[in-house]
């Protein structure tokens, strides 16, 4: 009888099981303070300035309720990009770089085509503080003053600020996350861009060298941008950049007269569209229609690059196997993610 009340009061006033704490997400390294740092010159890299928050409104579980992250998050068709750039570099480092406090889940599986393209060793995910990334940087003390933030077009300025941060930081490749890779760009002279039309000059392609010309051109381009910078246009910022810095490097404003002409424009070279942007943006349905497969390879076989124009694309669904020119430029240029891809890419 003891006996029983005594497993009675125990059980009655044992201490209740704990509910297992939630996981935490690991934050990513900040760039500026890993060990592994980029090798200048030698990288490539990549931004993301979207931010995918998600709200924790739970209080259980160990979870505090009011606890909020800003979780890896890319698409496929920006993984597929990477994995194109680090497939056809694999003596580069590829640095994805996310300009908010951006979390990894520790033991959770992510999207089969994330994982996929981390299977590549090259391929580095980092975040920054915006800020703090500008310290040292001709643009310190404008970003200040916080005109960025209150563009119109503030995801797509800030990709405009951070490439030329990166560039004069670093030196190396900046490429747009809708760039696909055709081939190697290691051939390449230091120090390059290309047009993207019969006037204008791109951004989302652009190798700068760390010293030199390159580093010149990279601090030019910082100062134009707090010179120029217009919150109300959208391209004023990113190709409006460099279209004027060219301009007035190779000291003229006919793109025709800069066009694979290094002496003119000091050794910085500026290439026609076909090399980065073979299929121009008006035509950037060419990529997903079946029918236009062969003329569409035809433009793009010499090409080093294929830009496939987010900005009017990103609601196209593309089905897996549909046969059109960006289904078969994925499946040879990034096929781990391709594969993982499902039923859309």
């Amino acid at each position: 009888m003891l006996l029983l009340f005594g497993l009675m009061y125990t059980a009655k006033h044992r201490a209740p099981l704990e509910a297992p704490r939630a996981e935490v997400p690991k934050n990513l390294e900040d760039i500026l303070l890993s060990l592994a740092q980029p090798q200048p010159g030698r990288s490539i890299f990549f931004l993301e300035t979207d931010c995918h928050w998600q709200r924790n409104k739970t209080r259980h579980m160990g979870q505090h309720p009011h606890s909020s992250y800003n979780l890896l998050s890319l698409t496929k068709r920006q993984a597929c990009s990477i994995e194109s750039a680090a497939m056809h570099h694999p003596s580069y480092q590829v640095f994805v770089l996310f300009a908010c406090s951006t979390y990894r889940q520790q033991h959770k599986t992510q999207e089969a085509f994330i994982e996929a393209l981390l299977g590549y060793e090259n391929v580095e995910l980092r975040q920054l503080h915006i800020n703090r990334y500008a310290m040292g940087t001709p643009i310190e003390d404008w970003l200040k003053y916080g005109e960025l933030y209150t563009s119109n077009h503030v995801t797509s300025h800030i990709s405009d600020f951070l490439r030329y941060v990166t560039l004069y930081r670093y030196g190396g490749i900046y490429m747009d996350m809708d760039v696909l890779v055709l081939r190697s760009l290691e051939q390449l002279p230091p120090n390059y861009t290309g047009a993207e039309s019969a006037t204008d000059l791109g951004a989302g392609v652009m190798s700068f060298s760390p010293v030199g010309i390159g580093h010149q051109l990279a601090k030019r381009c910082l100062l134009d941008l707090e010179q120029n910078f217009n919150g109300q246009g959208w391209g004023t910022n990113g190709p409006g950049v460099i279209t004027r810095v060219s301009q007035n490097v190779c000291d003229t404003f006919e793109l025709t007269e800069m066009l694979n002409n290094r002496e003119r424009c000091r050794g910085f070279q500026i290439y026609e569209p076909s090399v980065f942007y073979p299929v121009a943006s008006p035509l950037w349905l060419d990529y997903f229609e079946p029918a236009k497969l062969s003329l569409t390879l035809e433009r793009t076989a010499a090409a080093y690059t294929a830009h496939m124009w987010n900005t009017f694309s990103k609601n196209k669904l593309m089905a897996i196997g549909s046969g059109s020119a960006y289904d078969k430029l994925a499946q040879q240029h990034c096929p781990k993610v391709y594969a993982a891809a499902g039923e859309y890419l």
